[in-house]
């Protein structure tokens, strides 16, 4: 969920402001586009490259940790399930009990319990770089999408125009989903996605007026 939010706010931000900042130098129609589509392929490129890498670095850390908890239930298991117990009567049980469930539990399975409940690990939440690296790279193409289908369907003196509002007009939805999706107010999530998306937009369009008039 995160990398999809986060795939497609980029999608939609990077992408739509090299649109409007392209069109805002005055380039043609036809290159705008090629600007467009161009910083798709890169962007969706580098969303699941640097996806891959960060969660490829953190499945690296879990399997260590796995790896080191599993030498220490061979090594000292009298010392694993105190700690175990410990966990257990921290959340409310009492000693004894504590114990007995720490037994059965490390009887059925000591590594995936410690895992668990020591390390925090579990198999839903385990991380999974490939999964996360085409999340992020599909949902940056879905949002990188909108501000070029702007582009393509917009008269073409209204380019920076229509892409604006339709790249604003995602960024709000967006915004709003992520805040719902989190249980946080829908109208400040999406006032405050669109409020740095405007900005970046229009700080890329005043850029390319710029050079635009320079060259």
């Amino acid at each position: 969920m995160r990398a999809a939010v986060l795939g497609a706010n980029d999608g939609v931000i990077s992408v739509a402001s090299l649109v409007v900042g392209v069109a805002a130098a005055g380039t043609p129609q036809g290159s705008i586009l090629l600007t467009g589509v161009a910083g798709l392929v890169a962007g969706a490129m580098a969303m699941a490259a640097g996806e891959y890498v960060s969660v490829q670095s953190q499945a690296d850390t879990e399997k260590a940790d796995l790896e080191k908890e599993r030498h220490e239930l061979e090594g000292e298991p009298e010392r694993e399930l105190a700690e175990l117990t410990a966990i257990y009567q921290h959340r409310g049980l009492d000693l004894d009990l504590a114990r007995q469930v720490a037994q059965k539990l490390m009887l059925h399975d000591a590594l995936g319990t410690h895992a668990r409940d020591e390390l925090g690990i579990t198999e839903t939440l385990r991380a999974r770089p490939i999964q996360a690296a085409c999340a992020s790279a599909l949902s940056f193409v879905a949002g990188a999408v909108v501000p070029i289908a702007g582009a393509l369907l917009a008269p073409a003196s209204q380019v920076v125009a229509v892409s604006f509002a339709t790249a604003l007009a995602a960024l709000v939805a967006l915004g709003a989903v992520a805040a719902h999706a989190g249980g946080a107010p829908v109208a400040r999530g999406a006032l405050r996605v669109a409020f740095w998306g405007a900005l970046a937009m229009a700080i890329t369009a005043g850029v390319g007026r710029l050079f635009g008039a320079v060259v």
